[in-house]
């Protein structure tokens, strides 16, 4: 599912094509408000490149935005996306954008550049959390950046517009203290029951979770990384997984379903054969329409059971 670099300046090059319109200056910092909006313009117009993000900012911003996923579709990879001429127009007329930066979804910054606005809000989830090119870039699984994300999203929300300022709060403490309720109970009791439990993973999409449930990462960083950026990993790093599994060191192996190599399917396979439980969470939300709190607990659970099972807790 993740592309070479060369398929990522393919893909590039392909929004200028798409869109026939020259790149411009247009930053994606953290992000910057230019200008209010009244209560008489109508719903903010919100894009986000991709739909968990999206998610989360459809639900704060209520009847009073309407957002535009351009990744809404699970067999989708945000990685390597072609935007289409129908993508740029919804930028262009968007007064708020969401990336996830990072270089995750660099195609994303081009579309922005590419069709710029004078008086459009945007903010780039990288930029925000303080994690810089190279990093890891799936802040969503880490619980404090998405509760920093909520934050800005309603703090960007009411600068554009003021009007409905009160309206966007309750909207925020609602879906921290209500919507996400069961997400934050699940992470709290895993970090409590299963802290410094060893676990393996597939690929570094997994990281960010785990350090949020306090679960230790036994597979090399290394290897990890080679899945995510869709290179081969190294034969020294499968012997060290290999081990790990026989020796049945981790205690559950999580996996990128949507990213199942021949590598993770045969680890997938060890594991299940040495009695080791196994759990899956997805790039996406999944199924289609779902919410980011109805994927995030359904996955949560799934994991919670899995480390039940192999502990005993």
């Amino acid at each position: 599912m993740h592309p070479t670099p060369s398929r990522r300046r393919l893909a590039t090059a392909l929004v200028a094509a798409t869109l026939g319109v020259g790149a411009a200056a247009c930053s994606t910092a953290a992000s910057s408000a230019t200008g209010s909006s009244s209560s008489s313009d109508g719903p903010i117009q919100v894009v986000a490149a991709e739909n968990f993000w999206g998610s989360v900012a459809a639900q704060l911003g209520g009847s009073h935005v309407k957002v535009t996923s351009i990744i809404d579709n699970p067999n989708a990879d945000p990685h390597d996306y072609e935007p289409t001429a129908a993508d740029g127009r919804t930028v262009a007329t968007a007064r708020y954008a969401v990336v996830n930066g990072i270089g995750y979804d660099a195609w994303a910054d081009k579309l922005l550049s590419a069709n710029p606005a004078a008086d459009r809000t945007e903010l780039n989830v990288g930029d925000l959390v303080g994690i810089k090119s190279g990093g890891n870039p799936h802040r969503w699984y880490s619980p404090d950046d998405v509760h920093q994300v909520i934050d800005r999203i309603t703090a960007d929300y009411k600068k554009i517009d003021p009007d409905h300022a009160s309206y966007f709060d309750a909207r925020k403490k609602t879906f921290e203290d209500t919507t996400l309720a069961t997400y934050n109970g699940l992470i709290s009791s895993i970090k409590k029951t299963y802290a410094g439990t060893p676990i393996g993973a597939s690929e570094s999409i997994v990281s960010p979770l785990a350090d949020g449930l306090g679960l230790k990462t036994l597979t090399p960083g290394t290897f990890l990384d080679a899945i995510s950026e869709g290179t081969d990993p190294t034969a020294e790093d499968k012997a060290t997984i290999d081990e790990q599994i026989a020796d049945r060191k981790i205690k559950v192996y999580v996996y990128n379903s949507q990213n199942s190599t021949p590598d993770v399917q045969a680890q997938v396979k060890e594991a299940e054969a040495r009695g080791i439980p196994v759990a899956t969470v997805t790039e996406t939300l999944t199924p289609a329409g779902a919410s980011f709190q109805e994927w995030q607990v359904r996955q949560l659970r799934d994991i919670e059971q899995a480390l039940a099972e192999a502990t005993g807790k």
